[in-house]
């Protein structure tokens, strides 16, 4: 719980944006660079492998997409496909596994010399895949490794600002029906998906967009500007306006504004929902003040719950596919897990990251992600301009079984009557 570096899962050769996680495959999927400025650094989508061996998670990179002269600065996942946030446009990108080249060969001969001559180039690319996997550079990896192809498909222009467009935030609706962007233009634009044509295009906030969510049934969507505004809308006609600080006289109008709005589940309450809400300081002081944590009702949105979370500015919010657990990452470089019911500090890394962090993505609750979680409760990556990867784990709280509890009691009351009957004879 204090100032620690954690080690590296993975580093890639440029600074990383955004990461996700795919549920199907346990893919970790990142992107970033340089953009497009002329200096060498390359801008590309990495697919990396994520293994968990003797208690300790690993990974290795398995394909590299590289996006010419556009950083990916955030991506949502839908399906099969990947939303890219690309300057001033989405770029849609389908990806699938392909059969690996060397186990295709060694079909068509049958087995035999080719499979052996297939087995021996694997093992000489090994010590080269992990140095090309450090340089970035992964098309010639050995063919026995995994094939993952990536196509584009689609983009829209997601941003219209005539200054310097760019998309900040990025989602598909949960039933993959829709497709939400937000902009510094201040714009929320929807699409149907997968036909990409323009279902709305609203003005939310006067200035930039920060964050964005939908709630599961697609009837509420939240966004979140530095217009100090978190608005709940219903299509296009704004809702309601949230205030966290209503009930809070000692602070000031417009001295906070929102940075994250994320939807939650609630465990073993399945019509149960919840949003959270990041507000950090609109100005620095010399003495930072605490930055704040929010848990409202995902269907009338009151105010729950508001605690402080630390004078880190907070960057990013992640919330639990099952809605137990948040992450929070900071400006300075710092990584905290919270639980979601009483917004309390679980887990923190004390500037686990040399600089700000920039996206966060918990292990995802299916099969293959619970597997990838090993003996962890929770266990969220972390991404940063460091361009670092960084895994960040909750070990699983120890419990007793209730016969055991319920045995021990029972061993008390036992204790306390022949205790009382040694004091005072004939007690019973």
């Amino acid at each position: 719980m204090g100032k620690r570096r954690m080690p590296d899962l993975y580093r890639a050769p440029f600074p990383l944006y955004t990461i996700k996680v795919d549920p199907k495959t346990g893919w970790v999927i990142t992107a970033g660079g340089g953009g497009g400025s002329k200096t060498g650094i390359k801008n590309a989508v990495h697919f990396l492998g994520l293994e968990l061996v003797g208690g300790q998670h690993c990974a290795t990179l398995v394909h590299s997409h590289d996006t010419d002269t556009h950083a990916t600065m955030n991506l949502a996942i839908g399906g099969d496909v990947i939303a890219a946030g690309q300057d001033g446009r989405c770029s849609l990108m389908r990806f699938r596994q392909r059969q690996p080249r060397g186990k295709a060969a060694a079909k068509d001969a049958g087995g035999g010399s080719e499979q052996g001559t297939a087995r021996r180039r694997a093992g000489k690319g090994g010590k080269g895949s992990e140095g090309a996997a450090a340089r970035g550079n992964v098309s010639e990896m050995n063919d026995n490794t995994t094939q993952i192809s990536v196509d584009s498909f689609g983009e829209v222009q997601s941003d219209l600002n005539p200054q310097d467009p760019l998309q900040k935030c990025v989602r598909f609706s949960p039933d993959l029906s829709l497709l939400l962007t937000g902009g510094t233009d201040g714009h929320i634009r929807v699409w149907e998906y997968p036909s990409l044509k323009e279902k709305l295009d609203f003005k939310a906030h006067e200035g930039e967009i920060e964050d964005l969510d939908i709630s599961p049934n697609n009837k509420h969507l939240v966004t979140v500007g530095r217009d100090f505004a978190c608005s709940i809308w219903s299509g296009n006609q704004l809702a309601m306006s949230l205030c966290w600080h209503e009930k809070m006289p000692q602070i000031a109008a417009k001295s906070y504004r929102y940075m994250s709005c994320r939807f939650g589940k609630v465990e073993d309450q399945k019509d149960t929902l919840r949003l959270y809400t990041v507000q950090i300081p609109h100005k620095r002081d010399r003495k930072p003040p605490q930055c704040y944590l929010s848990k409202w009702d995902g269907q009338n949105f009151l105010p729950m719950l508001t605690n402080p979370c630390g004078t880190e500015v907070i960057s990013t919010l992640a919330v639990s596919d099952s809605g137990t657990f948040l992450g929070l990452g900071t400006v300075t470089g710092s990584v905290a897990i919270y639980v979601a019911f009483s917004l309390q500090k679980l887990y923190y890394a004390q500037e686990s990251h040399g600089i700000v962090v920039t996206d966060l993505a918990f292990l995802p609750d299916t099969l293959k992600g619970q597997s990838l979680k090993g003996n962890n409760e929770a266990a969220m990556l972390s991404v940063a301009v460091d361009s670092r990867c960084q895994m960040h784990t909750v070990r699983n709280r120890r419990s007793f079984p209730i016969w055991l509890v319920l045995f021990f009691c029972g061993l008390m009351v036992v204790g306390a009557v022949l205790l009382l009957q040694h004091l005072f004879p004939g007690f019973i």
